[in-house]
C-alpha cells in the first residue's frame, strides 16, 4: 500500500462520495477508484459500501480509515520536523474559527499575524463547532478557536480569553435607559436567537433558560425568532423586532459612545447593556480557547498564534494565560 492510497480512502470516508473525494485529491475519479480497489484487493477487505449516489464506510473500513489518518499525520510530521529545523514558523497554518468569533477577531488577528510572522500565512475556515472538531480530527485544519463547552475529543487546548455577554435592545425600548439589565428583566421580551448549530445559541439559552421551551414547539414562533448570523440578528433588533444577547467583541466601539457622538447607522438604533447577576455574581460570559491535535508538531506556530491573539486589542474581555 502507498500513502497516496491511504489519502484516497480518508478522502472518500470524509466526503462520502467518490467524485467529490477525487476532486479534493486533484485526481480523476477513475484514478481514485482503481487505487482504492487495488488497496481493497491487497487487504482482502471491503472498505466501502457503494450504492446509487451514496457511499458508506464498512465497520472494518472505519477502523482502517482511522489508522490511515494516523499514518498520514505521522508522515506529515516527518516533513514538519524537517521544516522546523530550517524555520519553525515556515509554511501556512490552517485555522478554523466559529461563526460568532470570526468576524470580530480575525481582521485584527490576521494583521497581527502578518506583522509578526509573514512567513506563516493563516489559511482560514469558518464553521460550526461540531464541524471544526471533525476537521481537526481528520487533519483538514491545524487548530481552531472555539468557545467552551464542547465535547472532549482529546485535543490539546489553551485558554485565550473570557468574553462577557451584553444585551442588545432597540434604542426606543424601555430597557434602553438602564445602565445594565438582569436575565430576569429579559424574560418577558421577544428573544432573537441564532439558528440550531450555533453554540452561541446554547450560551444565550443558558443565560435565559426560559426561552429554551420555545425552541421546539409552535407557541415559540410567537415568542422567539431565529437568524442566520449575529449581524442579521442585530438588524432585527434595530428594526424593533426584539432583543438578544451578543458577545462583547461584536459590539462596535462607536455604539458605546454617547448618543450625540455616534455615527448614523443601524447600530445607532441599538443600545448595548451589560448584564448583571441579581446575586452580585460575575456576569455571564464564554471562555474562548485555542484547540489543536496533540499529534500536531508545530508547537512554535501555536505559540505564535496565541501571542498574535494576545496582541489584539480585545476590548472588554479578560485575557487568560
Amino acid at each position: 500500500m502507498t500513502l497516496t492510497e491511504l489519502k484516497y480512502i480518508v478522502a472518500v470516508a470524509r466526503e462520502k462520495h467518490f467524485g467529490h473525494a477525487a476532486d479534493a485529491c486533484y485526481v480523476s475519479q477513475p484514478t481514485l477508484s482503481v487505487a482504492i480497489k487495488k488497496l481493497e484487493e491487497e487487504l482482502d477487505v471491503k472498505l466501502f459500501e457503494r450504492s446509487a449516489g451514496e457511499v458508506s464506510v464498512t465497520p472494518l473500513g472505519e477502523e482502517i480509515v482511522r489508522q490511515a489518518q494516523s499514518v498520514l499525520e505521522q508522515a506529515a510530521a516527518i516533513k514538519e520536523i524537517a521544516k522546523r529545523g530550517k524555520d519553525p514558523l515556515a509554511g501556512p497554518l490552517t485555522l478554523g474559527v466559529i461563526y460568532t468569533i470570526g468576524p470580530y477577531l480575525l481582521p485584527e488577528l490576521v494583521r497581527q499575524s502578518i506583522t509578526r510572522t509573514p512567513q506563516m500565512p493563516l489559511m482560514l475556515q469558518e464553521n460550526f463547532t461540531v464541524k471544526l472538531l471533525e476537521m481537526l480530527r481528520t487533519g483538514e485544519i491545524d487548530c481552531a478557536i472555539l468557545a467552551e463547552p464542547f465535547p472532549d475529543t482529546g485535543l490539546a487546548m489553551a485558554p485565550l480569553y473570557d468574553e462577557p455577554f451584553m444585551a442588545a435592545v432597540p434604542s426606543t425600548h424601555p430597557l434602553a435607559v438602564k445602565k445594565s439589565v438582569t436575565a430576569a428583566e429579559l424574560k418577558s421580551e421577544t428573544m432573537l436567537l441564532l439558528g440550531a448549530g450555533h453554540c452561541f445559541r446554547d450560551h444565550v439559552l443558558e443565560v435565559c433558560p426560559e426561552f429554551a421551551r420555545f425552541a421546539s414547539n409552535a407557541e415559540g414562533i410567537r415568542k422567539s425568532f431565529e437568524g442566520s448570523s449575529l449581524e442579521t440578528i442585530k438588524h432585527m433588533v434595530a428594526a424593533g423586532m426584539g432583543v438578544t444577547l451578543v458577545p462583547r467583541l461584536s459590539v462596535p466601539r462607536d455604539a458605546l459612545l454617547t448618543v450625540s457622538r455616534r455615527r448614523k447607522s443601524d447600530e445607532s438604533y441599538i443600545r448595548y447593556l451589560p448584564i448583571r447577576e441579581e446575586d452580585g455574581g460575575p456576569p455571564p460570559m464564554r471562555r474562548v480557547v485555542l484547540a489543536w491535535r496533540r499529534s500536531f508538531t508545530r508547537y512554535e506556530a501555536i505559540a505564535s498564534l496565541r501571542n498574535a491573539v494576545y496582541a489584539c486589542e480585545l476590548p472588554g474581555v479578560k485575557r487568560l494565560s
